[in-house]
């Protein structure tokens, strides 16, 4: 017994106001040792003393507070979250129907009537009908968690929201049945009005939640549910992975995922292991090789002892890296609620204050206490110091630049990339499936004794049997150049070495330099190209007819065609670009001098790129990582902003804050633009805002502003805010018209943009 660390997924959270309750909630439990709250990805890690606390009441706090505990299986997870829409969808038609009611009933008054005082008792208790109807129906949750919120001294958006409503109800009873000169109808349509504009705002909040994380996929599911185990007397057996145990025996065919982690014991085959190391080109594997789960048997079978189960299997352990990554990235704190961090403590203070200056301050003149004047003046006070511009600030700006992303083919999941992206200046990039293409293609035929076609046919006619990767892209390449081949008269493969094949009478062989230099053949004049194609990080193979060396083929990973302009538009932005894979030395030296990146990682473990993101953040570096591959989940969820390749894994798309849809790379700079206009229209809204909220309660404090005025300046500074947001795009006929923007991209990123957008 002692310190217990438990991670939950949380539903209800909309902002980071949400997140700071939570954390001030945690750090007044006694038993609780820290606590970290990813708002991002609505999750929550507790590190608690289990000698104090039971993991039962460290999920009654969260649950005291107002929010939900999903359930772990992500399936599951995704149907909650569509119930929580719903629910939301629900409250949401409540509320809206009660303010459209109150609405209607106003105007009536203002503009049939010419009056703002109630016309009749029945329009009295009409109205304070449906006030009690939103508050404590569709209204409830809020309380609840204001209720929570204020009992353990925390004083939040939802706190201030129920000191308006109340204090709307409070005012229009009085109207009722103490002052006949309140105006009732409008002090119970403040509780009304600001109770649905804080669930239009929750429900906004969660559909852009819930519609960012449709990519769903478990890390796990590469793992196939049961294996073939061996059993003594050699009997075959399909069981569950969890009924393995370390020194069990597995038999894995051509084609099939590897079970577990483990080692060779018989067999050979090339295994393609880029789950682990992003290396597209396939290992050679042999007796006494280590295996890893999740990797793919390419052509021969294996027999593999296990040597790993359970959390100490590579996708266990890289899934919990993912999951502790995300719970202890820190928190960003939006510019809005840096402020509102006071904001709410100073509206309330002085909402008070202002109706004790009107119940003392006549006193001094020789009258007596001015209620209505100390009522108007603090309900006045909390109706225009409830943050609903301030609120909706930041959210417009992101729905904006979101839209626009969308036309280029980016999804933004997270508004803190909008927020952090202008201050990033280190952009890591993965290298197999980001800077490069993913896939083994042939990058140069050199020829040595015949012409470069003569060399791609020979090698095409030797290779149209086997079923290595490194053969597809001979053909590959063969087919692109329309290259007649045939096939072999007769047709051998030798595991991890290459092939002997009889081609129109002819001896040839294709592979590794050194098992042709094993077999005799002359290398001599091609030495200087093999270490040339090498040195570019190719592979090599040698094509030999006739016991001559006639050509070298060099395969690789081809470079993305946009990969250098983005690098240049990184350095013209003052943000430096750093390479960071799995691949080897060599190769990645290559990749990167050829693309203009000055500093490169190599031979780098998932666990390793994500401390190697976590010590450039604490060199006090703002960092984004860009990755597809699952090595490369744990490293995007640590990165202030991660940026999957939307043709990469799906874990990698779930860990990251920002999605560009098909594989282009340059769309990370789109992305860095599109985030830092956003975050400068969120400042300029913001600045609306508190001029809106900053001279609205200074004139509140007086007494003379009537509650309808004061709900139609919160109006127009969401106008004001809108205005902002939207009339420069709709002028300018961006989010209109995207033709040219969709034009240059690829018929696929284009579906894939539009799919975003929808």
């Amino acid at each position: 017994m002692g310190t217990t660390q438990e991670q939950f997924n949380v539903g209800g959270m909309s902002c980071s106001f949400c997140a700071e309750s939570i954390k001030k909630a945690y750090s007044r439990t006694d038993g609780v040792e820290d606590v970290d709250v990813s708002l991002a990805h609505e999750e929550v890690l507790v590190q608690y003393d289990d000698n104090i606390l039971s993991e039962v009441e460290v999920k009654g706090t969260l649950r005291d507070l107002g929010y939900t505990i999903r359930d772990p299986d992500k399936a599951k997870r995704y149907e909650q979250q569509q119930a929580e829409l719903a629910d939301g969808k629900h409250r949401l038609l409540l509320a809206g129907g009660a303010s459209i009611v109150v609405a209607a009933l106003m105007g009536w008054m203002i503009v049939v009537m010419g009056r703002f005082e109630s016309a009749s008792l029945v329009m009295d208790l009409v109205t304070l009908g449906l006030a009690l109807g939103t508050m404590f129906v569709p209204g409830r949750y809020i309380k609840q968690k204001a209720f929570q919120s204020l009992r353990r001294g925390i004083f939040n958006q939802h706190v201030l929201l129920e000191a308006g409503a109340f204090a709307g109800l409070v005012g229009g009873l009085l109207g009722l049945f103490v002052f006949p000169s309140f105006p009732t109808v409008h002090f119970f349509a403040v509780s009304v009005f600001i109770t649905t504009y804080h669930i239009l705002s929750e429900y906004t909040s969660l559909i852009v939640r819930t519609r960012a994380s449709q990519a769903v996929q478990g890390l796990l599911d590469l793992q196939p549910d049961t294996a073939r185990r061996i059993g003594e007397d050699g009997d075959v057996e399909e069981v569950p992975l969890d009924g393995l145990d370390v020194g069990d025996y597995v038999r894995v065919k051509p084609g099939e995922n590897i079970p577990v982690d483990g080692e060779v014991v018989e067999g050979k085959s090339a295994v393609d292991e880029s789950v682990a190391t992003g290396e597209s080109i396939p290992e050679e594997k042999a007796e006494g090789d280590e295996v890893i789960g999740g990797s793919v048997n390419e052509t021969g079978t294996l027999l593999i002892e296990v040597t790993a189960t359970g959390e100490d299997a590579f996708l266990n352990q890289v899934a919990r890296e993912i999951e502790e990554a995300r719970a202890m990235k820190p928190g960003i704190i939006q510019l809005a609620d840096r402020v509102l961090k006071y904001f709410v403590p100073g509206v309330l203070t002085i909402a008070a204050l202002s109706f004790l200056f009107w119940m003392i301050a006549p006193l001094a003149w020789g009258g007596g206490p001015n209620i209505q004047r100390g009522a108007f003046a603090a309900l006045a006070v909390l109706v225009l110091g409830y943050p609903c511009a301030l609120g909706m600030a930041t959210p417009l700006a992101l729905i904006r630049g979101g839209g626009k992303a969308a036309d280029r083919g980016i999804l933004m999941r997270s508004g803190d990339a909008f927020q952090i992206f202008p201050d990033v200046d280190h952009i890591v990039l993965d290298k197999t499936g980001t800077i490069t293409v993913g896939e083994p293609a042939v990058s140069e035929v050199v020829a040595l004794g015949a012409d470069e076609v003569d060399v791609l046919t020979t090698a095409a006619s030797a290779e149209a049997f086997s079923e290595h990767p490194l053969a597809d892209a001979i053909l590959e390449a063969a087919d692109e150049q329309d290259v007649e081949y045939a096939d072999p008269d007769a047709f051998g493969s030798v595991t991890g070495k290459g092939v002997r094949a009889t081609v129109a009478s002819d001896d040839v062989l294709v592979g590794k330099p050194g098992w042709l230099s094993d077999e005799g053949i002359d290398l001599s004049k091609g030495d200087a190209d093999i270490e040339r194609l090498q040195g570019r990080g190719l592979t090599v193979a040698g094509v030999v007819r006739g016991g001559d060396l006639i050509g070298l083929i060099g395969i690789g990973d081809e470079i993305k065609a946009d990969a250098a302009e983005t690098i240049r538009r990184m350095r013209d932005a003052d943000i430096t670009p750093v390479m960071i894979t799995g691949d080897n030395e060599r190769t990645a030296n290559a990749v990167a001098k050829e693309i203009g990146i000055g500093r490169v990682m190599a031979d780098v473990l998932p666990d390793e790129k994500r401390e190697e993101i976590g010590r450039l953040q604490e060199a006090d570096h703002r960092v984004a990582m860009v990755g597809d591959g699952i090595n490369d989940a744990p490293a995007l969820t640590q990165a202030d902003i991660g940026i999957a390749i939307g043709a990469g894994t799906d874990i990698a798309i779930e860990s990251a804050d920002i999605v560009l849809m098909g594989d282009r790379l340059g769309g990370v700079m789109d992305a860095y633009e599109i985030g830092k206009e956003s975050y400068r229209k969120t400042r300029q809204n913001l600045a609306t805002a508190f001029a809106f909220n900053g001279v609205g309660v200074a004139a509140a404090t007086t007494g003379l502003v009537h509650p309808v005025f004061a709900m139609l300046a919160m109006v127009l500074s969401v106008s004001a805010v809108l205005a902002n947001s939207f009339a420069g795009q709709l002028l300018s006929g961006e989010g209109v018209n995207t033709k040219f923007a969709l034009d240059e991209r690829t018929d696929g990123e284009r579906e894939d943009g539009r799919a975003a957008a929808d």
